[in-house]
């Protein structure tokens, strides 16, 4: 990259002005979107919400560039004009997960350093057997809840709860907490009234920092506080904002990615049938092809530069397509099996802290589930499946699927575990809503933690 004079014009001739990256067509087909973004070079003009204007990275050695260039490419949203100068108003619903926040992911050099620091050091201390065995537990649970039915939407009922049920323990969360953090998450995610979402999260995890400030104990957030990094109370927010969004939204696109795939795919059918699951395997292939975290890895140019004969302006945001940059023709097919290169938890120094634990929690959730229920298979062709609209994620808007229903006797004091036992298939009318998904994500979740 070379200091931005002449400066050639952008969109360059023949690119496509500013291809959405919002809406149900994004959604339903966004590697055709790429493709077109690709025509142009590596990097390519997008919307990211009405008016939300960013430059969008669909190259693999460009992506890694961006993201390893740190003293040409900054994390800073305060770096952002748009935004500065009221072009980008604050109740967009991308501003939540693009503005400045005192955390790791929005700083750069000694700053993220401390910052980051106090994360991996924290997360270290979760060792791998406790971590699984809230992920069992969690798992049994929800499983425990649909194995009646015999259908269940994988997405609302399984995949959706549980990196909320596992991160209220690692955190050390009460349960009367649980419906505000979930309100408030998927606010952020969905861009539903994002900017009051904003506001709830905060207000709740202010309230948690302020409990664990009184009461430490062995978790997460009290070891965040212990730190040698001397997190204040608005970094300490922020940083429970940023690994809570962290490990819930692309945690459960993972998990529910990995069941589509795994109950589609005829490379792995038949593995399943056998006995053999598969799991890794079905994990790398959706890292490599619908990575959770579709866009993201937001960079802000310190200064014009021009890459490849594109003009990338000083404080325009710069967004990586991590799934793009995984699909780069550049790249053959063959060489990403077994292989690990891909993009799904960035590179440089703001890749993913929590890499290890991410995939643990996915591999034994999907495991456990199909452990539990082995004739588990979609309840509609793959082709059906909807995805959530939405700039930054790959997400499904539901999983639904059918099984032999079971019963499960509740253990008492001593007993053996539970005994499932074959129940009468239910009619559609005692299953709410037949089976069929009624509500957004966040009303099924909700309802869960009310216990309806």
């Amino acid at each position: 990259m070379t200091s931005a004079s002449p400066v050639p014009p952008f969109p360059p001739p023949g690119c496509p002005a500013h291809e959405s990256l919002y809406g149900p067509e994004f959604a339903a087909d966004p590697a055709a979107v790429y493709r077109r973004l690709r025509e142009a070079g590596p990097v390519a003009p997008v919307e990211l919400a009405p008016g939300v204007r960013a430059s969008l990275v669909v190259g693999y050695d460009a992506a890694l560039h961006v993201l390893r260039s740190t003293e040409t490419f900054s994390k800073d949203p305060r770096r952002w004009n748009d935004l500065a100068d009221g072009t980008v108003p604050l109740d967009s619903p991308v501003v939540p997960m693009m503005m400045y926040r005192p955390n790791a992911l929005w700083t750069d050099g000694v700053e993220h350093r401390r910052l980051r620091g106090a994360i991996t050091a924290s997360l270290a201390r979760v060792a791998s057997a406790t971590l699984r065995g809230h992920v069992e537990a969690s798992a049994d649970t929800l499983i425990d809840r649909v194995a009646p039915a015999g259908q269940a939407d994988l997405l609302g009922e399984y995949a959706q709860v549980l990196p909320l049920l596992v991160f209220n323990r690692l955190f050390g969360c009460p349960d009367d907490y649980a419906e505000r953090l979930v309100r408030g998450m998927s606010g952020i995610f969905d861009g539903v009234d994002a900017e009051k979402a904003n506001e709830l999260l905060a207000t709740t995890l202010l309230d948690l920092v302020t409990l664990k400030r009184r009461q430490p104990g062995p978790d997460v957030t009290s070891w965040l506080m212990d730190h040698q990094a001397g997190l204040t109370d608005e970094e300490m927010v922020h940083t429970l904002v940023l690994l809570m969004g962290a490990g819930t939204e692309p945690q459960q696109n993972l998990i529910a990615n990995s069941l589509r795939l795994l109950l589609s795919d005829d490379r792995f059918a038949g593995s399943l049938s056998g006995g053999s699951l598969p799991v890794e395997d079905a994990l790398d292939e959706v890292l490599w092809t619908d990575p959770p975290m579709a866009n993201y890895a937001v960079h802000y140019p310190v200064h014009d530069v021009v890459y490849e004969g594109v003009v990338l302006r000083a404080g325009h945001p710069l967004v990586v397509s991590l799934a793009a940059a995984n699909s780069d023709p550049s790249l053959k097919a063959d060489q990403r099996a077994g292989n690990r290169a891909h993009l799904a938890w960035s590179a440089g120094p703001h890749n993913c802290p929590a890499q290890s634990p991410a995939r643990l929690i996915a591999a034994v959730a999907v495991e456990k589930l199909l452990d539990r229920l082995p004739d588990v298979e979609l309840a509609v062709p793959v082709e059906e499946l909807t995805w959530r609209p939405g700039p930054f994620h790959r997400a499904l808007a539901a999983l639904p699927v059918r099984f032999p229903p079971s019963t499960v006797t509740p253990l008492g004091v001593g007993d053996e575990p539970p005994v499932e036992r074959s129940a009468p298939t239910p009619q559609p009318s005692e299953v709410p809503g037949g089976g069929r998904v009624r509500h957004g994500w966040a009303a099924r979740l909700l309802a869960w933690w009310r216990g309806e």
